[in-house]
């Protein structure tokens, strides 16, 4: 049997009348938010709202909502089109004709050209912006416009990862017309993308609410309203999920991820992603003595990290790349090894009772554990011989710090890599060059740089296979665990899983 329900039948069943159709209503309100809205608990605000200024992994998937980058990656990391419909770099990696699609429209009604796509990559570098894609894009020395959706990127020298950086951090289009008109830091506060959302509300270090873009050139999201409750405190994070203020969460501590497990309503993730932690460290000061530096590696026991602080699900890691990534080392240990430490540092005179002191630092809940595996390095440390100082910086400090040359000798960090190239890992990191790497030594750091022209795919892998093994044994870089994304969610919230840690609410669903 079928039943139609009206407005008029309603009202007749009910004896409230006009009155007793609000809680009905509310019900139906309740409902409908319920499916088509969700609510994201984030750790980090986003640095600003120009999308090609600064380099932080965890402002990438609140980006992706609102802008739109030339090309995408699915969930195994394959490049894919995005608004670039074609791209081909040519096999001396100097040069890439591209062709965008005719039908992407920015959320102010402009159309998407060739000329915002030379804009974005060329015309705001030399313009001076301040803009982080000045190093990712540094070897551009022009892009020809062909036609209102062609041109080619013209390379001062080989780009062999060109296509992944389209894909990767700071590398949206923004509209050539609207930010010439208003400016740049009047574009902060009124952004406009062409992404399948548009921002609807932002409170700093806040709240963002964002509002589906029903004009969006793509697939329509499942979620109409998207809210990310900016709450830097992980245990905070956890308290708001398990209280239904937030559906979804990262970056919380392992043990609360295995106790809410057990939880009817609440399905907790560990998922092995393509960062790594490691030690970014220095050639100079108390690491000047490379022995000091191999023992405070030889030190380290990873397998006791990973079981401590990820249940085992963290890979211990002697190369920095991440399993399955084209430069990592499968045949290849860092060897735990305490005495050795010891003897590495009697080499150098110091010992238990004179021992060789350094200055370390580390954010507190920026990722996951990340303080407590700071505590239990400086305690392994201690055991042969190392006196370290630790310090307990924020994660926007990291970045200041980094690109004035300003770090201790060692600090803990986790870094991204959503491509997975080896450019990206090794190279970024021993590329003294760049801003990204606190080490400065040119033994390592010329061979870094030289690989960033090879074009060649096989030759280029190869060279960044022996490069990560001599820095590690040189003690340049010291990879300690592949990075895994800690989730909680409500278990009727589905999402895409990608394998660089990406939460995309243009995914989600209830289901």
């Amino acid at each position: 049997m079928t039943t139609a329900f009206t407005r008029r039948s309603v009202l007749g069943a009910t004896a409230l009348g006009c009155l007793g159709i609000r809680p009905l209503l509310g019900a139906i309100e309740a409902l409908a938010a319920e499916t088509d809205s969700v609510t994201i608990g984030w750790p980090q605000d986003v640095p600003s709202w120009d999308p090609n200024q600064r380099f932080v992994p965890d402002a990438q998937p609140i980006f992706k909502m609102v802008f739109d980058q030339p090309l995408d990656q699915d969930p195994k990391l394959k490049l894919i089109a995005n608004v670039l419909k074609s791209w081909e770099l040519s096999p001396d990696g100097k040069s890439m004709p591209v062709e965008l699609r005719d039908d992407v429209t920015f959320h102010n009604g402009d159309k998407m050209t060739a000329e915002d796509f030379r804009y974005t990559f060329f015309e705001r570098i030399k313009a001076g912006h301040k803009v982080d894609i000045a190093q990712s894009w540094r070897k551009v020395t022009d892009i020809e416009i062909v036609s209102p959706l062609k041109a080619v990127m013209r390379f001062d020298s080989a780009a062999p990862t060109a296509p992944q950086w389209l894909a990767f951090l700071g590398s949206y289009v923004v509209p050539k017309a609207y930010m010439e008109k208003v400016g740049v830091d009047a574009f902060r506060e009124k952004p406009v993308g062409s992404g399948p959302y548009r921002i609807a509300e932002y409170q700093l270090n806040s709240r963002i609410v964002l509002e589906r873009n029903e004009s969006y050139w793509g697939p329509k999201p499942k979620m109409r309203r998207v809210t990310f409750e900016v709450i830097k405190d992980a245990s905070a994070r956890v308290a708001a999920l398990q209280s239904g203020a937030i559906d979804i969460t990262v970056a919380v501590p392992v043990r609360e991820v295995q106790r809410l497990s057990n939880e009817p309503n609440i399905a907790g993730e560990l998922n092995p992603i393509t960062r790594i932690i490691l030690l970014q460290v220095r050639n100079d000061l108390g690491f000047a003595d490379q022995n000091v530096r191999l023992a405070a590696h030889h030190a380290i026991d990873k397998k006791a990290l990973s079981q401590a602080f990820y249940g085992g699900a963290a890979v211990p890691l002697s190369v920095p790349a991440t399993p399955g990534t084209a430069a990592y080392l499968e045949d290849y240990q860092f060897a735990y090894d305490p005495e050795l430490a010891k003897q590495l540092l009697a080499k150098s005179g110091y010992s238990a009772e004179k021992p060789a002191k350094f200055k370390f630092a580390s954010t507190n809940g920026n990722f996951a554990s990340d303080y407590d595996i700071a505590r239990a390095l400086v305690q392994m440390w201690k055991k042969v011989g190392l006196d370290v100082e630790l310090e307990v910086i924020e994660y926007a400090k990291y970045f200041e710090l980094n690109r004035g040359n300003k770090l201790p000798e060692a600090t803990l960090y986790s870094f991204d890599n959503a491509t997975g190239d080896p450019e990206i890992f090794g190279g970024y990191l021993l590329n003294p060059k760049l801003p990204f790497s606190p080490w400065k030594g040119m033994e390592i750091g010329q061979r870094a740089i030289d690989l960033f022209n090879v074009a060649n795919y096989e030759e280029r892998v190869s060279g960044y296979k022996t490069l990560n093994k001599d820095a590690v044994e040189s003690g340049a870089c010291m990879p300690i665990l592949q990075s895994v994304q800690t989730l909680l969610r409500k278990k009727s919230l589905a999402y895409t899983k990608y394998g660089n840690g990406w939460v995309r609410a243009d995914t989600m669903g209830w289901g």
